[in-house]
């Protein structure tokens, strides 16, 4: 357990991503747009000072856009991926021992320095994260991972900080426990925060203050973590190596309504496919599929639906092969014509690691060409992009393609959208 944290997390980090390779949106309102464009998900601080909220849909803000000159954009997941790493890959150049925590935040082991100045270090963090990939990030340093959120958020908000605070003081961590809300502390939430604050809990330093009794009482074992966290105890570890997923959800609203069963086999294959990637990389196989189907929640009276499947496998695999017969299988049994369906996905279930696969005698026999040809796939997508090769079911049409009228260039893995300079 390491007795020192530091959590980098990037400034709104999908807006950043747009602004380091288009400085020209430096100053100005920026919105990125979740899947078929619907609502704002992230936010420049310009368009925070506008009034825009996260979840407003993008036709509420049609106004505001004009006026304000507000750049909109639809969210262009392969470039925020690929920005994230490059921030990991930075940032371990400072510790050996770092863990992803999301897209946009990773927690570092501090605990080895030894008559460093933390405070010069972790503004050392934020300067070389700023020029090797033009991403603005925060840092919190403090003896917790809870602490060091806290810590993170604050820097944010101070503008002495700026964008660094370092909490190892006692009588610092007094003052910003007092000045932090109860549903601002990691791992509380909305529905705590108001059942805490009726027992007179509203700041982090009234729950620190509580006794390990009432906090395993009105708030489980994990929040009586969280209450030893803000005393300074660490309680959480680095987890170094992700753990396993023991779901794997891929699905996607269609840019528009889709009837026939064709079209909607096209992207449930694309789906299944970026499952099966997924769970062989972590090495993984499952032993069960679900496919759903659905309708618009708002849809007239009569043309409502929805409906699943859940087919067990005869053993667990992760060969695209056997996961897409059972997946088209199950779509075509829950398939109704006469519909305008909006969604379909697929989740993996029963997963368990490859090397403890238990075979069956009804098993194809396949196994290892399956597992050649999937390492083929593997190499072809990571090399030359995840769309380079698929099936002849995926079509090439994509009828069902996500809407993204405002989608920028993938700088940094498409060779055709590298930036010029001349």
């Amino acid at each position: 357990m390491t007795s020192l944290f530091a959590l980098v997390d990037c400034n709104n980090f999908y807006a950043s991503c747009e602004r380091a390779f288009n400085p020209s949106l430096i100053g100005k309102p920026v919105v990125v747009l979740s899947n078929n464009d619907g609502c704002v998900i992230a936010r420049s601080n310009e368009a925070k000072a506008l009034g825009i909220k996260m979840g407003v849909p993008a036709f509420e803000m049609a106004a505001l856009v004009k006026t304000q000159e507000v750049q909109v954009f639809s969210s262009n997941y392969e470039l925020y991926g690929d920005m994230s790493r490059r921030v990991v890959e930075t940032l371990r150049q400072f510790t050996p021992n770092l863990e992803v925590y999301s897209i946009d935040e990773s927690f570092l082991d501090l605990g080895n320095l030894r008559g460093v100045d933390l405070g010069a270090y972790a503004h050392s963090i934020k300067a070389t994260v700023q020029q090797w990939t033009g991403i603005p990030v925060a840092v919190g340093v403090a003896p917790t991972k809870t602490l060091a959120k806290i810590a993170n958020r604050l820097s944010k908000k101070s503008a002495k900080a700026g964008g660094v605070l370092v909490l190892t003081d006692e009588r610092h961590i007094t003052e910003a426990l007092k000045r932090t809300d109860i549903s601002d502390v990691w791992g509380v939430g909305r529905r705590y925060a108001k059942k805490l604050a009726a027992f007179g809990v509203h700041t982090a330093w009234d729950l620190r203050n509580v006794t390990d009794a009432f906090a395993k009482k009105h708030f489980t074992v994990v929040g009586l973590r969280t209450v030893r966290e803000l005393r300074g105890e660490a309680c959480l570890d680095l987890e170094l190596v992700p753990p396993s997923k023991q779901n794997i959800c891929t699905s996607r609203s269609f840019a528009r309504r889709l009837t026939e069963l064709q079209d909607i086999e096209q992207a449930l294959t694309s789906h299944a496919v970026r499952c099966a990637t997924k769970l062989r990389k972590q090495k993984s196989c499952a032993g069960a599929l679900t496919v759903f189907l659905e309708t618009s929640r708002f849809a007239g009276e009569g043309q409502l639906y929805y409906n699943s499947r859940t087919l067990s496998l005869a053993s667990a695999t992760s060969s695209e092969l056997e996961l897409l017969r059972c997946a088209l299988m199950a779509l075509r049994s829950i398939y109704r014509p006469g519909y305008r369906y909006k969604k379909t996905g697929i989740i993996l279930q029963d997963i368990v690691p490859a090397n403890q696969v238990q075979l069956s005698l009804l098993d194809s026999g396949n196994r290892e060409r399956d597992a050649r040809l999937m390492g083929t796939l593997d190499a072809l997508r990571e090399r030359f992009g995840h769309t380079c090769v698929g099936y002849g079911v995926q079509g090439t049409g994509k009828v069902w393609a996500m809407k993204k009228d405002h989608i920028s260039p993938c700088y940094t893995t498409r060779l055709a959208d590298l930036l010029q300079v001349k």
